[in-house]
């Protein structure tokens, strides 16, 4: 029996409101741009919906700009996978900014793929908050 057609639709991307894990509500859309002003607790990302994916693997990954963890040691992408719950479904793969802010900074790509084929990207700067924020993509 032949595969359903993947359907993948970016819904939106940039500047969310922020995203509670436990929930099953996804983020409030707020403004649309890929310049991303250095904010503590600023959600940026994507929603993507999936059609004729149920029960697929799906890996996500967030490559920042070089983030450090405690000991000032550049911590790795932050990936993983998760299983396609429906049929038609919305994702939303996003992050936050956290102090300090320096090392935030800079291009923040992320990614899905399904069985090794990336169905949807976005690359995000962040810039210092005085600069002008008001340019999108």
């Amino acid at each position: 029996m032949a595969k359903k057609k993947l359907e993948v639709r970016m819904r939106t991307f940039g500047i969310h409101s922020k995203w509670e894990s436990g929930s099953k509500d996804l983020p409030r859309f707020i403004h649309s741009t890929t310049t991303i002003p250095a904010r503590v607790d600023i959600e940026f990302g994507f929603i993507v919906n999936i059609r004729g994916a149920k029960n697929q693997e799906m890996f996500f990954c967030i490559d920042h700009p070089g983030i450090q963890d405690d000991r000032g040691k550049t911590r790795a992408p932050f990936d993983g996978s998760v299983y396609i719950k429906t049929n038609d479904w919305n994702f939303y793969l996003g992050d936050t900014i956290w102090l300090p802010l320096d090392d935030k900074l800079g291009p923040w790509k992320m990614w899905l793929e399904i069985d090794d084929n990336v169905i949807a990207e976005k690359t995000f700067d962040v810039v210092p908050a005085d600069e002008d924020e008001t340019s999108s993509t």
